[in-house]
Parts: C-alpha cells; sequence; structure tokens
C-alpha cells in the first residue's frame, strides 16, 4: 500500500511538472538539469503564487542565498529566507503554522525555508488585498516586502524593500539561481513619503555627517560623555550577522540589548550611525573595552565573503581614519581590532574572510585605485546626448553644475559617457545621479562590457546625491562610449544622466 502511494505521489509530481511547463514556469520540472535550489524557488513560488524572481531577491537581500547551516542571525532569523522567531516577529512560527512543516525543518532545510518564506510573503500579500492580478505585478508586491522585513519604522521599512527591488533592477547570478535585470516601477505607496535613507543623509549623523542619523533604542546603550568620563582609543569591526535594514531595526527593538555607534552597508557603503560617539554602545562584550570603544558593524555574515565588498572596505576606513584622527586612536591593529580580539570574546567576527591587509591599507592612505576616472554630463568631449535631453539645476543633489533628463519613450536615445580604459580588464561602474519623486523608476544603464552591452535599471527616485555601483564588467581597452544612459524604458518619470565613474578593480 505504501508502495502503490509513492507511485501515485511520483505520478502526481511528473503530471504537476507537465502542466508547469505548459504554465510558462519550467524551473520545477528542470531540478535535474538546473539543481535543487532552482527548483526550490520554483516550487515555492508556483505553491504560493509569489514571483519566482521576487522571492530570490529576496533571499538574496537577506542572506545572499546562504542558510548558514541552520546557524541564527544576531537578531534570530533562521535559513536564506531568513525566518525570523524573536519577541517581536515571528516569521518563522507563522511559516510552520502556513506550510504545516516543523520549525526545525524550516530552520534548516533549504527547500523548507524557501517555501516558508514564500508562504509568509504572500500572507503579507493577502493582508494588503492583492488579487490574482494584482499578484502578477512585481511593483505591487512592494509593501507585502516591507511587511516581510518587519522594520520598526516607515523608513527603515522603505529600505528593507528598497534593497529588494534595488536586486531585481541590478539582476543577479549566485550559487547557480539566476535573475536578470528588469525594469520594475515600485508601488510605494504610504511609504514613498517615508525618508530615504539610501540618499545623500536627510538627518545628518551628529558625528559623521556624510552618515545618517537613526537613534538605537534608549535601552540599548548608555548614556555618557566621552572622552570626559573615558578615553575613546579602540575601533573594534563587527559584522552584523544579518542584513543592513535588519540590523538597524533590531538595534532599535527593546528586545535587542546591543547595538553599535555605526552600521555600514555591503553593496554601497552607505553608513548610519545610531550611537552617539560620547555614548558607550554595547556591542564589544567587555564593560571596559564597551566604554573605551567605537564599534563599526558591517552588513553580512562572518562565513560568506561575498558580502565584503570594495564599497565596504572604502567606507569603512575612510570613517575609521575619521575616527582615529579626531580621537587620537593609532591607525594600526592595536587600536583598530576585530571583535574576536576582545578579551573574553565569544564572537568570531569579523572572520577570516575579512580582508584586514585591503581595510588597513585604505585607511592609512595606501588604497587609491590603480586606475579611476570620473565623466560628467559637462565633461568636454566625453559626454554625449541628442537635442531631447533637457539640462536641469533642480536638485541639490547634483553631482556638478547641473544634470539632463528626458522622458521615457519606446526607443533607445542614449546619453552616453566615453572614456578611455588602459587596459582589458574587470572596472567596477557607479552611477550619480540626484533623486526624485518624478525621477525615472527603472532607468536603464547601459555598459558597454567586453561580450556586449549589458543593462541594469535603476530606481532613479531613490539612493540620490551619493556613488552608487551598479556592478563590476569585463571592458575592452581603447577610447570608447562605455556607459549609456538610455530612454528606453516602461518605468514612469524622466530617465536622468548626471555623472559616472570607472574605477579598475
Amino acid at each position: 500500500m505504501a508502495f502503490a502511494r509513492t507511485r501515485l505521489v511520483a505520478l502526481a509530481t511528473s503530471i504537476l511538472a507537465v502542466l508547469l511547463i505548459a504554465a510558462g514556469q519550467p524551473a520545477v520540472a528542470a531540478q535535474a538539469k538546473d539543481g535543487p535550489l532552482v527548483a526550490a524557488f520554483a516550487k515555492a513560488a508556483a505553491e504560493y503564487d509569489v514571483p519566482r524572481d521576487l522571492l530570490v531577491a529576496l533571499a538574496y537581500a537577506e542572506t545572499h542565498l546562504d542558510g548558514h547551516n541552520g546557524e541564527p542571525s544576531a537578531s534570530g532569523g533562521y535559513g536564506m529566507m531568513h525566518l525570523v522567531s524573536n519577541p517581536t516577529n515571528h516569521s518563522l512560527e507563522k511559516a510552520a503554522e502556513l506550510t504545516k512543516l516543523p520549525v526545525e525543518k524550516l530552520r534548516k532545510d533549504d527547500e523548507a525555508n524557501i517555501l516558508g518564506g514564500a508562504a509568509v510573503l504572500r500572507s503579507h500579500a493577502d493582508a494588503l488585498g492583492l488579487d490574482e492580478a494584482a499578484r502578477k505585478d512585481l511593483g505591487r508586491w512592494y509593501q507585502a516586502v516591507a511587511k516581510y522585513g518587519a522594520a520598526t519604522s516607515p523608513e527603515l521599512a522603505r529600505l528593507y524593500a528598497d534593497a529588494v527591488y534595488e536586486q531585481l533592477g541590478l539582476g543577479l547570478d549566485i550559487r547557480g539561481v539566476q535573475v536578470k535585470p528588469q525594469e520594475v516601477t515600485a508601488d510605494r505607496g504610504e511609504l514613498g513619503k517615508a525618508r530615504d535613507l539610501n540618499a545623500r543623509a536627510e538627518v545628518a549623523s551628529p558625528d559623521y555627517p556624510p552618515a545618517a542619523w537613526v537613534p538605537a533604542y534608549s535601552g540599548n546603550y548608555r548614556v555618557a560623555n566621552r572622552e570626559s568620563d573615558y578615553n575613546i582609543d579602540r575601533v573594534v569591526i563587527h559584522v552584523t550577522q544579518g542584513s543592513y535594514a535588519g540590523t538597524i531595526s533590531w538595534f532599535q527593538n527593546p528586545s535587542a540589548n546591543v547595538s553599535a555607534h555605526y552600521v555600514i552597508k555591503s553593496s554601497n557603503g552607505a553608513i548610519t550611525q545610531m550611537v552617539r560617539d560620547k555614548d558607550v554602545a554595547w556591542h564589544a562584550g567587555n564593560s571596559t573595552y564597551n566604554n573605551r570603544s567605537i564599534g563599526i558593524e558591517h552588513e553580512g555574515w562572518v562565513d560568506d565573503a561575498s558580502w565584503f565588498t570594495d564599497a565596504m572596505y572604502r567606507a569603512s576606513a575612510a570613517l575609521t581614519k575619521h575616527l582615529c584622527d579626531k580621537y587620537g586612536i593609532p591607525k594600526t591593529r592595536t587600536g583598530i581590532i576585530g571583535h574576536n580580539e576582545v578579551p573574553g570574546a565569544t564572537h568570531t567576527d569579523p572572520g577570516r574572510h575579512w580582508n584586514w591587509t585591503t581595510f588597513m591599507n585604505y585607511v592609512t592612505g595606501g588604497g587609491t585605485p590603480t586606475w579611476q576616472t570620473t565623466v560628467d554630463n559637462a565633461t568636454s568631449g566625453q559626454f554625449t546626448a541628442s537635442a531631447n535631453w533637457g539640462t536641469s539645476t533642480y536638485s541639490s543633489q547634483r553631482y556638478g553644475a547641473d544634470y539632463r533628463f528626458a522622458g521615457p519613450v519606446a526607443a533607445s536615445d542614449p546619453a552616453w559617457y566615453s572614456a578611455t580604459i588602459p587596459s582589458a580588464g574587470t572596472y567596477q561602474v557607479e552611477v550619480w545621479y540626484p533623486a526624485d519623486a518624478g525621477y525615472n523608476s527603472s532607468a536603464p544603464y547601459i555598459v558597454a562590457a567586453s561580450g556586449g552591452n549589458q543593462t541594469v535599471y535603476v530606481d532613479q527616485r531613490s539612493g540620490g546625491g551619493a556613488w552608487r555601483s551598479i556592478g563590476t564588467f569585463s571592458l575592452n581597452a581603447g577610447t570608447y562610449n562605455v556607459v549609456g544612459v538610455s530612454r528606453w524604458t516602461s518605468g514612469t518619470g524622466y530617465v536622468v544622466a548626471d555623472a559616472v565613474r570607472i574605477s579598475r578593480v
């Protein structure tokens, strides 16, 4: 009888696979070809009618698709979908209720965890009233994604959801799972009015103006008067064991009983200050070191090197150099230490993947790129655009004296930035644009890579007034149009072309 049931289940699974292929969702049936992770995302997306690419982007924003062997994050999240169990967020238990799977399996099994994440995300969509038609529109899921992050404020909910949607525009390819860059207009609703923490700080840090200021919960640190009652003579380097938005939200949570002075984002080096330098953050697990140090948290996981980007190293080094100069801290490995070097530490961060040589070179000024060039829309002989592109000085977030703009059309009509690439190799491309609610929700940036043009899509409604990486690309040597901004997009709002920066990696 058991054998017969097994045969029937196998037959049903085969029929389901055929039906899914016919419905345009072939990845479930492609497990043997593409691997179990590809199949797991396709299965979960199909079962809960959640967009597959959105599910992958959410997992990437949380964990870079790494389940971390079932070990919890700092805020009690498990698996690549970061199903959480803490006093204020019970998405793990919610996933168990919805899927009827045991909590232990949801913690440790990738396929179960992905299924649980899809179930929780769908439950948020249902609560928001997304019907079948609305669920087919990626942009309409924005507020459900924000709910999934369980943020403590609208600004953090927006920060969390923006990170997911940013990845849809850039695309990703990790652990055999791919998401192609795509045009998506995120429907932020009321969250569109929330402060944009990805932008140049609207509320600047009181101690380090390049950073945003988002205060930690008052019970997660101690008010002090350093340098009067204690001298600051250390910088302690941490890794969050979680996402940027999730860490900021956790430090605002009364249940946390932990904090750090600064948190740094992996993808672009954005910084948020959460505790004043003068106050004592609870980050080191040692009261003496808490009293005398500044704690800097870096988004990521100690066992996954993919989080430690050049943008993060440079941003952290600039902050660390500032702190060393301000408080007379030696720019050496005695003044700048890892959490694992604090006496009595039970933590291992920043871990073996943290590149101390690169980081310290940047702190001491030895980390200048081997080659870098910046091209503004006003750079003579290196910027071209048709007469359809207007010129504006409207936004104070512009890179130079002005910037260019044009409405979207069903024709490329690109604005091009030309550069002389010194030798064939891998280069980082960053873009600068002013952000505004009336600018394009999915602006296409074209990079003339050696294997053919590659396009990524950037939401220019947020994240402006700062350099933003759109990826690393293989470029040929020579003088040519390297980066373009196209008008051919289904996104809404003006497409903006301001400045680009190209650096040898």
